[in-house]
């Protein structure tokens, strides 16, 4: 049976590039995992109440991102994970949760790693990956819960991984994400403290935007080295 896609939440700036960031965003947060077929055209393009022509030049763009391939006799199959992919999650598969030593460790590679993802986003970012970015900044202002700050935190970062458009990056990214949620449910920051903490993203994203491939990698270093400036200090 084809998977049921979500409604969008909203038609700006084209339809097409809201298309493409609505079905991208729900493959790179697994609500569209790797395998599961979509409806057919006709279907798809009744349920997000678009024209067919819309969503072929959003479906364009997926393909062109390898993240949906169109099998005979099968329709539109979101692209399953690789192998080299499914190695990576495997050097983690039954491990336990982090200790504190771990947990430093994996926020230095973040250290390491992610600068250069935030890099590869401002050079390869599309309409759409910045449509995503955007719409989970919007989504951080006001009050939150401190499960749903990490959780649209962890959501940022992310998507941003999935505009560098290397695919073990991305994993790489998920499997850091998993390592250091422990110092990412620390209590909740005070209003002034989550101001600061926006800021990092909303200076990222702009980066992004520019596009300033050199800015961007200068943005996302500077929270990163605040926690793990913490997490030695601790």
């Amino acid at each position: 049976m084809p998977t049921p896609v979500p409604p969008l939440a909203r038609r700006s700036p084209t339809i097409s590039v809201t298309l493409a960031a609505h079905l991208e965003r729900l493959i790179a947060t697994g609500q569209l995992a790797p395998g599961q077929r979509l409806p057919g055209e006709r279907e798809l393009a009744a349920q997000l109440a678009v024209s067919r022509a819309s969503l072929r030049e959003a479906m364009f763009e997926l393909e062109s991102k390898h993240l949906i391939e169109r099998r005979p006799g099968r329709g539109t199959v979101v692209v399953e994970t690789s192998a080299e992919q499914r190695d990576l999650h495997d050097l983690t598969a039954g491990a336990g949760g982090p200790g504190g030593a771990a947990i430093a460790d994996a926020a230095e590679l973040r250290l390491i790693v992610e600068p250069s993802i935030a890099g590869l986003a401002a050079r390869r970012a599309t309409p759409a990956n910045l449509l995503q970015l955007h719409d989970v900044l919007d989504a951080s202002v006001g009050p939150l819960t401190p499960s749903r700050s990490v959780e649209l935190d962890l959501e940022f970062h992310l998507l941003l991984a999935q505009a560098a458009r290397n695919p073990l990056l991305t994993t790489l990214h998920g499997l850091m994400g998993e390592w250091t949620l422990p110092i990412r449910r620390r209590p909740h920051p005070p209003k002034a403290g989550r101001a600061r903490s926006l800021a990092g993203p909303r200076d990222i994203y702009a980066a992004a935007a520019a596009p300033d491939p050199a800015a961007a990698p200068a943005a996302m270093h500077a929270p990163l080295l605040d926690i793990h400036t913490l997490l030695e200090d601790s």
